[in-house]
């Protein structure tokens, strides 16, 4: 969502989006609970809501002040898309009077889709059943000109934005009840603004309560796509499609993880940082948020004192995924086991992977740093496109990460294989005081 620092990665991407970031994805938690376009009721919404601050996981359910825009603590606040069970994708492919569709709307729709869903199928263990739904499978012309809306990174739903929202809503009106789904997708012509080279346009409004009405709801959950994601290493029939579920992690509540360094915090390692080049999964602290793991798969590490946990492969279904370690109520640490399966097709070193996550800090700003076991390596990947650095990360039997201002310590014991010839690790974390949770 920046410019690009070097030649392995795409270039300008979102541009400017740092200087206005908070009003990209506008975290709102003013709105019902479930989210949704649909003004009915729903089903739980999004991250493990149920957990109380005085349970055993408590201490872990870090939280952010009001103000932070799509805040990484859990629970995540009502105003966006639930994350488990059915979820109506409402898709829409639209074009201009000086900007026509070029070819069939619904090749379109095939550069998305069923990949989008197999993907959300494979992250969630199932527990997301993402079911994108084109009521009008042709090409939705808009009224005026491309250029006549002026559309930029502006704010959420600016003057351009209102009159392009308006105007969808009122071509597919007559065949769409917009109250029976939960988000939007714009699949805009990709001949419509520049070239995703110059600048990626991509964008979603998310829980945001002042957005354009339709069927008397607000369309507070919306992602625009623009032109193809192609950096010209003829990778785009594999890897394009993953600008929409990136942008789909918006309407679910998760932030931007990438910084003014690109993808230099958290790499490769989750989509929500890097959406382009070869596939890759979420974070489990993520998984967590969107209720897509169970509290008998995260371990709290609170107490003073050592303790061993096992970890099992983030890509495998069940067993102990994500143990996190607070620093304090809006902060700590996590610690998962990263696999080359599922989602995770690029992953060269395999291993623990440590990273802060920091709920005080806005979407866009670094809310999550990849703590590095192996600094200016040069990394192991050699997949284009993927941030090299950190894709050796991971910590492998007998290292340690060590915080010695916090009194922290995180060992790699073993790499072990339980009964069923599955790789498990454990780990080791050692504390000297207790998180102080005021």
């Amino acid at each position: 969502m920046q410019s690009q620092p070097s030649r392995r990665r795409i270039s300008p991407r979102r541009l400017a989006a740092l200087t206005s970031v908070t009003v990209l994805t506008l975290a709102v938690a003013t709105s019902a609970g479930n989210g949704r376009l649909s003004s009915g009721t729903s089903a739980v919404g999004a991250g493990p809501s149920p957990l109380s601050r005085s349970s055993a996981h408590g201490p872990c359910m870090i939280s952010g002040d009001r103000e932070i825009q799509m805040s990484e603590g859990i629970p995540t606040p009502p105003g966006y898309t639930r994350s488990t069970g059915i979820v109506r994708a409402l898709t829409l492919m639209i074009d201009f009077p000086d900007a026509r569709g070029e070819g069939d709307a619904l090749d379109r729709y095939g550069e998305f889709f069923p990949q989008t869903r197999e993907w959300f199928r494979t992250s969630s263990y199932g527990r997301l059943d993402y079911r994108p739904e084109i009521p009008i499978p042709d090409w939705l012309r808009m009224p005026r000109s491309f250029r006549a809306y002026g559309i930029e990174r502006g704010a959420p739903f600016d003057p351009g934005y209102r009159e392009l929202v308006r105007d969808i809503v009122e071509a597919a009106d007559p065949e769409v009840d917009f109250r029976a789904y939960d988000l939007l997708n714009v699949l805009v012509t990709p001949n419509a603004g520049p070239p995703a080279l110059d600048t990626v346009l991509s964008v979603t409004f998310a829980g945001n309560t002042e957005a354009p009405s339709a069927d008397g709801v607000p369309v507070s959950n919306a992602s625009f796509v623009y032109s193809r994601q192609d950096d010209g290493s003829g990778s785009y029939d594999r890897t394009g499609y993953r600008v929409l579920p990136h942008e789909n992690g918006h309407v679910f509540g998760l932030p931007d993880l990438y910084t003014a360094e690109g993808g230099g915090a958290v790499g490769h390692w989750d989509i929500m940082s890097e959406d382009w080049g070869a596939n890759n999964d979420l974070l489990a602290w993520h998984k967590w948020k969107l209720g897509w793991l169970d509290t008998a798969q995260v371990g709290c590490a609170a107490d003073a004192g050592t303790r061993e946990y096992t970890l099992t492969p983030l890509a495998k279904p069940g067993g102990p995924k994500l143990v996190f370690v607070p620093l304090d109520e809006r902060s700590g640490y996590a610690v998962e086991l990263r696999t080359r399966a599922g989602n995770d097709e690029v992953v060269c070193r395999p291993g623990v992977l440590i990273y802060k996550v920091d709920a005080d800090v806005d979407t866009g700003m670094g809310p999550i740093t990849v703590y590095d076991s192996r600094r200016d390596s040069g990394g192991c990947t050699r997949s284009p496109n993927v941030h090299a650095e950190l894709s050796d990360a991971t910590f492998t039997p007998g290292e340690s990460f060590v915080d010695r201002r916090e009194g922290i310590r995180v060992a790699v014991v073993a790499a072990d294989t339980d009964g069923k010839g599955e790789q498990e690790y454990r780990v080791r974390v050692t504390r000297e005081q207790p998180t102080s949770q005021g």
